[in-house]
């Protein structure tokens, strides 16, 4: 089996939304606790960070250059790195218990971003749609939203809910960007990780970071577990597809949530690791405004 390496140590509190560009062979992420974006470039090992008054929960590229991107107080574009943020549509929720989670544009430029409720006692995590200054509610039924992603035809949504270890899928129109027939794709046994950030490869198999499971699995169109490939940290928290052939899976982690036992045998925890595997992902949409 391929040797799993760390190859940024970058000792983040909650590192997620890795998102490769392979423009520029970037790969960025965001540490959601230390309300910062960060760029690693892997040909030079250099790295970028900017750091935000806020949580940033995740983002995409925009087709034009530069970002979109969501945080507590709402999504926000911005045309560079470090360019002003622009408001694009400002929460309507109540930010004390909500912020905006895992997300990522579909194949026509829409951005999709969904929220976690943190009091976790009711159901009020939810999955928007941004595109054309409107927004759309897609699905309110999770208390955090986690693991979006999409077949390679367009067809189907994956859309996780992680404190309860379920992965659903849904219908998708991308004509419409309509979500229907929400069912459930895979569901996890308690205390075997949690199913959190996620991928999915050129062949339709989804790739899914298990927190609290110290692995990501590989699974099948049809819910299969095909492979599952163990890391040196308990809180694994999103995976993407990147490198010059795209073969190359890289994922974030947590440091955050180890205790000082844990600590002591993953020290790498919260930084991001890389894995050479037999799959090629897919490229990211970018977002078209």
């Amino acid at each position: 089996m391929p040797e799993m390496q760390c190859v940024l140590d970058a000792q983040a509190k909650l590192a997620e939304c890795p998102r490769w560009d392979e423009q520029s062979q970037t790969l960025y992420f965001v540490d959601i606790d230390s309300f910062t974006l960060n760029a690693f470039h892997p040909g030079s090992n250099k790295t970028q960070s900017r750091a935000f008054d806020e949580e940033i929960g995740c983002f995409s590229l925009d087709q034009n250059g530069g970002f979109v991107a969501a945080f507590r107080s709402g999504v926000y574009t911005f045309e560079s790195f470090d360019a002003k943020l622009v408001p694009y549509w400002l929460a309507d929720y109540d930010q004390k218990t909500t912020r905006f989670n895992d997300g990522r544009c579909d194949a026509k430029g829409r951005f999709l971003a969904g929220t976690m409720y943190s009091p976790k006692d009711a159901f009020l995590g939810a999955l928007h749609q941004f595109s054309n200054k409107t927004e759309n509610l897609l699905d309110q039924a999770a208390w955090t939203s986690n693991g979006l992603a999409f077949s390679p035809d367009n067809t189907v949504m994956y859309y996780s809910d992680t404190p309860n270890h379920i992965v659903y899928k849904f219908d998708y129109n991308l004509d419409t960007g309509v979500a229907s027939n929400k069912t459930t794709f895979i569901e996890f046994p308690r205390g075997k990780g949690r199913p959190d950030g996620a991928a999915v490869d050129t062949d339709g198999n989804y790739w899914s970071a298990l927190y609290q499971g110290q692995r990501v699995v590989k699974i099948s169109p049809e819910g299969e577990i095909l492979a599952e490939y163990p890391l040196p940290a308990t809180y694994p928290t999103m995976c993407a597809f990147g490198g010059p052939e795209m073969k190359t899976l890289y994922i974030t982690t947590c440091r955050a949530a180890q205790s000082d036992e844990e600590l002591k045998q993953f020290p790498n925890a919260g930084g991001i690791f890389a894995l050479e595997v037999d799959a090629t992902g897919q490229f990211e949409p970018r977002f078209a405004g």
